[in-house]
């Protein structure tokens, strides 16, 4: 149809209708094609009808607008704008356009009343400001009385912090010279006070840019950094979360919203951006910052700098930070603590830079950004080598050292230049404590992949035996022994590419025990005790002897729960090996048979490495405490826990959550709530990984206790992410059974399941071969109609939702009749325009449900007597087509029956259809026939 008159016409009649979807595509059909200015206008104003009653109250105040715009005396579009401004709390404008209403038709008493109620509404609106104002007033004259009383002073610091999150309450703070004030608090220098002054303005900023525009220049960049960089931890946090508020804005993120001219205020945010990195990149090597002011720079930049989703073209933030600060992420990397002239560092800050060398090095697009990348790196080491300055040389071996933690190829490459390995060989061999440690590290770092490995298994076994046996200092023993442990476990799980001798990785292993239940040595060392298990433990023994040994397990779940962030990826990797979740090739027989006659290497399994094994290994885990420890390990706020972390820590837990009886702890130690964000955030592999162990624990668990309050809705979406043909039949089954466990809680639950677009999938599993399949996908329906949308997708026109059900019905899977049944018993009872297009989707809608009603299954002989009790209900047409069929008969039988407790309720049913037939007079009682 393409004329816009006839489209308007239809689009009328849906609006009568009430179908205001339908109404909306004709009107937008015809302003699409119209020409004519009048009718453009009436168009418009119909569509802001529409959108008014959809409760889209913005986009019918612009297209009434738009009608006003053609013909300013139009008084429907008006008075419709007039609405929609007033649902959208803009009063005063709503107001004049009622006032232009009232004079056009002065006489009409909806205007008059309306007119009354809008500014009855504003007075009320002007005495709460004035009232807020007062209450702002209020809160900062005791917040500055250096007199007040403490608990007083408490209660206004967080009903001001309350204050600020609230748009309205945010607005009057700012327009009330209420940042002054604030920025008054803070210099206070009171902590609770600077506190509360620091929330208060990050309520304010989130989801306003031009708010939080104006904040960041009133306050200045230099005056936030400062802040920052104070050594109070809560301060600190504070400050960094206020700068990343701030960041959000200017970045468009976060929940921004519209307010109109005010955007008109907003400057250039990329000139603020930059000038927030660069003084975020200052802050990196300011001896002035302390050490947690550092660690926050850095967090900063790794959050807000590389792309998110690097299909995503521009990486120029990228190449700013690299032309303008990869120097000084270098001059972080390269510290050593022991040394007088280092910069304040907490046990985070090293690894946290390495991490962000590593997330701008993967941002770059292509080999002359990458180029470029390696020249500033190798001018910045080559300026540091001074054979005459061993203390200058020591800080460029550590600069590749940290390197190698991050971009790792590059590393290499670093290692190649001309000097270093001859360096870190004459390190080791130096007589100072402090070069054989730097050395030491820089040779475990280069030792990572096997094929780089075989030349320093070459030249770096004989130095780190050499190094183990000949000192007497534990901390360069430990690293001696982590090295060699790193080149012992080169061969992996394949118990044939054992690098030493039988029992050497063994002694190895219990040596780092050792050291590890060992306290009286520092954390630092007995870290690195973690990092040599998380290689060892790719041996079977060593992983069976390390599971055995509570004390240790414990020493090690302590390191993980501290401070001391750098640990993560190192428990992470053990605990991996020693549950076995890592990925494993299916050996063909074949080609084993193929490898071994023409004399090629086949890898070997252990046989610790057996289900059996594994299975215990994981009983020990859970009994010392694993759960608590992967739980704290997942709340680490750094850029430390990387994505690749969490992949190893979802592993984990998926590997936990294998046998059903071990769930009910995983969710009392807090495992649940530790796997919603690694189920939303990290590598595919990962979220998949967590998602799977989350419908694991839904699938059996009561969801109100499990994932208690808010957060269950959040689960929703990883199982949703596990209904897809990519996944194996296992994760589907998993994630079905879970659905099916939310959407017998809750309406809310089952919209949420609805809004996340589960139902297309649902019904694909509805149709699968596999009889478990089907059964649970059947299950989930069931539970999924009670919901009124979802019914609704069954009645619209044009789709084969019903025929599926009333065929599932007649299915020979009994538990799949059992889930079909309830959902056509439900639809039926709901909405009556189902009982007639039941009978109209497939011929064998009667053989079906005769079935039913005569079943041995006492659960589906109910369920299809209810459906019969339906359809007999809705239509007397109907009824009498079923008095006419072999249905009589059933229900005659049925009914007759004598009571019986066990079958009382599906003879009732029963009486109740054939009552139901003689009120219709289809049938006459026993007596008058």
């Amino acid at each position: 149809m393409e004329d816009p008159i006839q489209l308007k016409e239809e689009g009328n009649k849906y609006f009568q209708a009430s179908d205001y979807e339908k109404a909306l595509q004709s009107y937008t059909q015809a302003i699409k094609l119209n020409k004519d200015k009048a009718l453009q206008a009436v168009l418009y104003r119909n569509r802001a009808a529409c959108f008014l009653k959809k409760e889209e109250y913005a986009k019918a105040a612009s297209d009434a607008s738009r009608a006003i715009d053609i013909n300013a005396s139009d008084i429907k579009a008006l008075y419709r704008r007039s609405q929609a401004l007033e649902k959208l709390g803009k009063l005063d404008q709503a107001f004049k356009d009622a006032q232009k209403c009232a004079t056009l038709e002065p006489r009409n008493k909806n205007f008059q009343e309306t007119l009354r109620r809008l500014g009855a509404n504003i007075q009320e609106k002007l005495r709460i400001q004035f009232s807020t104002d007062l209450r702002v007033q209020k809160m900062f004259e005791i917040l500055l009385d250096e007199n007040s009383d403490k608990e007083k002073r408490e209660k206004a610091a967080n009903n001001l912090i309350v204050l600020g999150r609230e748009e309205a309450g945010a607005e009057r703070i700012f327009q009330n010279n209420g940042v002054n004030l604030l920025l008054q608090l803070i210099e206070t220098k009171n902590p609770e006070l600077i506190l509360a002054a620091v929330r208060t303005l990050s309520g304010m900023c989130t989801g306003h840019k031009a708010r939080a525009t104006a904040i960041l220049h009133y306050l200045g960049i230099d005056s936030i950094c400062m802040w920052m960089s104070v050594d109070n931890e809560e301060i600190s946090l504070a400050v960094c979360n206020l700068l990343q508020t701030i960041t959000d804005c200017l970045l468009g993120q976060g929940k921004e919203e519209h307010h109109g001219k005010e955007e008109a205020l907003v400057l250039d945010t990329k000139k603020d951006l930059k000038m927030i990195t660069m003084r975020l990149l200052d802050m990196l090597v300011s001896k002035k910052v302390s050490g947690q002011g550092r660690d926050r720079a850095l967090n900063l930049l790794n959050k807000n700098i590389p792309r998110k989703d690097l299909k995503d073209l521009d990486n120029s933030r990228s190449i700013f930070v690299i032309d303008n600060g990869l120097k000084k992420i270098l001059k972080v990397v390269g510290q050593i603590p022991e040394m007088p002239d280092c910069l304040p560092l907490t046990e985070n800050t090293q690894l946290t830079a390495s991490v962000l060398l590593s997330k701008l090095y993967d941002d770059l697009r292509c080999d002359p950004e990458r180029d470029n990348y390696r020249l500033i790196c190798e001018d910045y080491i080559k300026s540091k080598i001074d054979p005459q300055d061993m203390d200058k040389t020591l800080h460029a071996v550590q600069i590749v050292s940290g390197v190698l933690q991050g971009p790792f190829d590059l590393g290499n490459k670093l290692l190649g230049m001309k000097g270093v390995m001859e360096m870190m060989v004459a390190l080791c061999g130096s007589e100072r404590e402090i070069d054989q440690l730097v050395a030491v590290e820089a040779l475990i770092h280069a030792s990572t992949k096997l094929s780089r490995a075989t030349f320093i298994i070459t030249n770096g076994v004989t130095l780190l035996k050499e190094i183990y046996k000949k000192t007497k200092n534990e901390k360069i023993k430990i690293r001696a022994l982590v090295g060699l442990c790193k080149l012992g476990s080169a061969g992996g799980t394949d118990y044939g590419l054992r690098q030493f001798a039988e029992g050497s990785t063994e002694k190895l292993a219990k040596q780092c025990r050792k050291w590890l239940c060992n306290t009286s040595i520092d954390t630092r060392t007995r870290k690195w005790a973690v990092e040599g298990l998380s290689y060892l433990t790719l041996d079977a023994d060593v992983k069976d002897d390390f599971v055995e040994d509570e004390p240790a397990l414990k020493a090690m779940f302590d390191l993980a729960k501290a401070s001391d962030k750098t640990i993560l990826y190192s428990v992470a990797s053990a605990l991996v090996n020693c549950t076995n979740s890592y990925d494993t090739k299916e050996l063909v027989p074949e080609l084993v048979q193929l490898a071994k006659f023409s004399k090629q290497h086949v890898p070997e399994e252990h046989p610790k490495d057996k289900k059996d094994f594994v299975v215990k290994r994981v009983k020990r885990l859970l009994k010392a405490g694993v759960v608590s420890a992967l739980a704290c390990m997942v709340k680490a706020d750094s850029a430390i826990l990387t994505d690749q972390s969490k992949e190893l820590i979802a592993r984990v837990f998926l590997a936990l959550c294998e046998d059903p009886k071990d769930r009910g702890t995983i969710v009392a130690q807090g495992g649940g709530k530790a796997l919603i964000p690694l189920a939303l955030e990290g590598t595919d592999v990962g979220k998949i990984k967590a998602s799977h162990a989350l419908a694991k624990i839904a699938a059996i668990s009561n969801p109100d206790i499990a994932f208690p309050g808010e957060r269950v809705y959040e689960v929703v979406r990883p199982l949703v992410s596990l209904l897809n043909t990519e996944r194996d039949g296992l994760q589907n089954y998993e994630a079905l059974l879970g659905l099916t466990n939310f959407s017998g809680r809750s309406d809310k639950l089952r919209l949420k399941i609805v809004k996340e677009k589960a139902l297309p999938d649902i019904e694909n599993y509805m149709f699968e071969n596999h009889d478990q399949l089907r059964q649970a996908a059947t299950e989930c329906m069931c539970n999924l109609v009670v919901n009124k949308e979802v019914q609704e997708r069954f009645v619209a026109d044009g789709n084969d939702r019903l025929k599926l059900v009333v065929l599932l019905c007649g299915e020979d899977d009994e538990k799949v009749q059992v889930a079909a049944a309830g959902a056509l018993a439900m639809l039926t009872a709901a909405q009556k325009k189902l009982c007639s297009k039941m009978t109209q989707v497939t011929t064998q809608w009667l053989e079906i449900l005769q079935r039913l009603c005569l079943h041995d299954n006492m659960e589906i002989q109910h369920r299809g007597l209810v459906i019969a009790f339906n359809l007999i209900s809705s239509d007397k047409e109907l009824a009498k087509k079923l008095v006419e069929s072999e249905l009589l008969e059933i229900l005659t039988y049925v009914g007759k029956q004598e009571d019986h407790p066990k079958k009382q309720h599906i003879i009732n049913v029963a009486r109740d259809c054939l009552t139901k037939c003689m009120d219709y007079e289809l049938i006459k009682p026993l007596s008058q026939a």
